[in-house]
Order: C-alpha cells, then sequence, then structure tokens
C-alpha cells in the first residue's frame, strides 16, 4: 500500500503586493517529505525559508502551485479547517518558546486540547504524558519563569506533541539556547525522529542542521537538496 508524502509542494509561489511593489517571494518551488523523515531547511536570513515555513505551516498561503499534507489540497481548505489543521496536524516549536508565563507547564501544554474540544481530565492525563515524554513529569506545576530556558523549549516541544500531530514543524528551536540547552533539545528531536515522528527543521545553523537526516538549502534565491548537482537547484526568491 502506497502512503502519502506528509509535504508534497508543486510548483509552489508566493508574490506578496503592496501597493504598485509586487515581490515575488517563491518562484516555483518542488519538495517532497515523506513519513518519519527529519528535514532541515537551511539558508540565511532574507534567503527565502521564512516563507516557505509559514507555507508549509498553513500560516499563509500559496498564490499559485499545489500544496498537499498528509495527501489533502490546503488550497481547498477554508479558515476554520485551516485554523484545525494548525492546531491538530502540524506541531509547532518557534524560537521565542510561546509560554503563557501565568499558566503552569502542564497548563501551557493543555491549550491546544482546550481548543480541539477535549475534557479536562483527558487534557491533563495527555498534557502530563506528553510532558513525561520530554523528561520534564517532575515540573508539571512550575511556571516558565521558574524553568531553565532549555526546559521552556522542551515544554514548547511537548505542547507540539500532545495533539499527535502528523508533522513537527521546528522553527530556529535554539535560537535562544546556550549550547547545553541546544544538545538536549536536538537530542530530543533525534529521539521523535527515531520513534517515527516527521520533523521539518528550520534554521540558520549548519550544526544543528547536520542532526537531521536530509539537508534542503536556501541560498540567493535558489533551494537545493544536499549533494544535488548545480543543475537541479529550485528558484525561490529573486
Amino acid at each position: 500500500m502506497t502512503t502519502e508524502p506528509i509535504i508534497e509542494l508543486t510548483d509552489v509561489r508566493k508574490v506578496y503586493r503592496t501597493g504598485a511593489v509586487q515581490v515575488e517571494a517563491l518562484r516555483g518551488v518542488s519538495l517532497t517529505v515523506d513519513e518519519g523523515e527529519y528535514v532541515a531547511v537551511v539558508g540565511p536570513s532574507g534567503s527565502g525559508k521564512s516563507t516557505l515555513m509559514h507555507i508549509l505551516g498553513c500560516l499563509d498561503v500559496a498564490t499559485s502551485g499545489s500544496y498537499r499534507l498528509a495527501g489533502e489540497d490546503v488550497a481547498q481548505m477554508d479558515e476554520e479547517e485551516l485554523a484545525d489543521v494548525r492546531n491538530r496536524r502540524i506541531g509547532f516549536v518557534f524560537q521565542q518558546f510561546n509560554l503563557l508565563p501565568g499558566l503552569t507547564a502542564l497548563r501551557n501544554v493543555e491549550l491546544p486540547l482546550v481548543y480541539a474540544g477535549l475534557g479536562r481530565e483527558e487534557r491533563r492525563a495527555r498534557a502530563a504524558a506528553a510532558l513525561a515524554r520530554v523528561g520534564l513529569d517532575d515540573r508539571l506545576d512550575h511556571r516558565p519563569g521558574e524553568l531553565s530556558g532549555g526546559q521552556q523549549q522542551r515544554v514548547a516541544v511537548a505542547r507540539a506533541l500532545v495533539t499527535e500531530p502528523a508533522m513537527i514543524l521546528a522553527d530556529e528551536p535554539t535560537g535562544n539556547l546556550d549550547s547545553h540547552a541546544t544538545r538536549d533539545v536536538l537530542a530530543l528531536l533525534d529521539e521523535l525522529c527515531a520513534a517515527g515522528r516527521t520533523i521539518v527543521l528550520i534554521t540558520h545553523e549548519a550544526d544543528v542542521a547536520a542532526r537531521a537526516r536530509r539537508t534542503v538549502r536556501v541560498l540567493d534565491g535558489l533551494v537545493q537538496e544536499a549533494g544535488q548537482p548545480s543543475g537541479a537547484l529550485v528558484k525561490v526568491l529573486g
């Protein structure tokens, strides 16, 4: 039986318009990520990887081309369906932890399940299990200000995992961490991949990208799979 790719971009273009000014941010990107892959998208600031991340995370929509997420055409979804996809099927981990300071780790991890309409007891059980999965079962009642940066990022990873999404999209997840916390978070992503989780990691750091099993490079308006000849380049940003 054939399994649909988690990500299937085909000739995706993105045009931003401000008055008379038009910027073609994506110029025909095709990319496939299969279930269980660990892919790093690398490139410096302004290279186009942020636009690509927004498309992958259903935070923005393509101007043309197609994006199928786990076999479903994203362009056919309305705003309510897109919100549901972002909440249930994509787990986000950002450079800024985006934790609510007044809530405990457990309550922060529960939030996606609140939006999904789950009952209190099931929410608490699943949130506690997610925190245990990232090694924080002894920090359930701690607020973000009582946790180290690395621990806060692990709470963010637990929150991303709690809905059992099809994909983890990690955008510069180690950007605000020291070297020790960076190693811990990257080791956690390695474990999640080994357990079969699909991970797409956005980063500008080569050593962080090296932990992934496959690299897609974005530079000077082009995307290239690591190891491909120069003729395989795909335009992304002018």
